[in-house]
């Protein structure tokens, strides 16, 4: 590896670094296959002013772009998708609608109620009224809490640290 290659990867990282510590949020631009144009959606609710709403796959739309956004939703949104698995309270009924109905609404309420997190590539609408059948409940706002482990900010400092070490070590051995 070229030094001036190593020094801006470090550069890079030092930038990503500072830009993280702050609490800024470092967007990637999405691929085109991609169906919903932010991986972040802004905080905030600007359709719950007028009660609580569910965001659910829209009746009519291409199955393809409908499969395309439920397999977004499950990979990297990061919706608990475990519910409409095979054996879980919202598999029945086993459709496309009704799975990705779920999994929308899931991604929805864990990424603020924002309108744009019901997007979807124009796939999902908002309802008012609750979509929730026998034993599948569809979270609310304020129902869903994230499922990963929280991380503070000194375990991220440490966590950049060890990666900048590594690239440092990683520099010294192609001199």
């Amino acid at each position: 590896m070229r030094k001036s290659t190593v020094v801006l990867l470090c550069l890079f990282l030092l930038e990503c670094y500072l830009v993280a510590a702050r609490g800024e949020v470092l967007q990637v631009k999405a691929d085109a296959a991609i169906p919903v144009t932010a991986l972040s959606p802004p905080e905030g609710n600007t359709s719950f002013l007028d009660g609580t709403t569910w965001c659910v796959a829209l009746a009519g739309v291409s199955q393809i772009d409908l499969q395309n956004a439920l397999d977004w939703a499950c990979g990297l949104g990061i919706a608990d998708c475990n519910p409409i698995q095979k054996g879980g309270p919202c598999y029945d009924p086993d459709t496309l609608v009704s799975h990705a109905s779920y999994a929308f609404n899931n991604y929805y309420q864990q990424n603020g109620n924002s309108d744009i997190a019901c997007n979807f590539g124009g796939t999902a609408t908002l309802v008012k009224n609750d979509p929730s059948y026998g034993k599948c409940l569809y979270s609310s706002s304020g129902s869903v809490a994230s499922s990963g482990p929280r991380i503070s900010i000194y375990e991220r400092s440490i966590i950049w640290w060890k990666f900048a070490a590594i690239l440092l070590l990683l520099y010294w051995r192609s001199l």
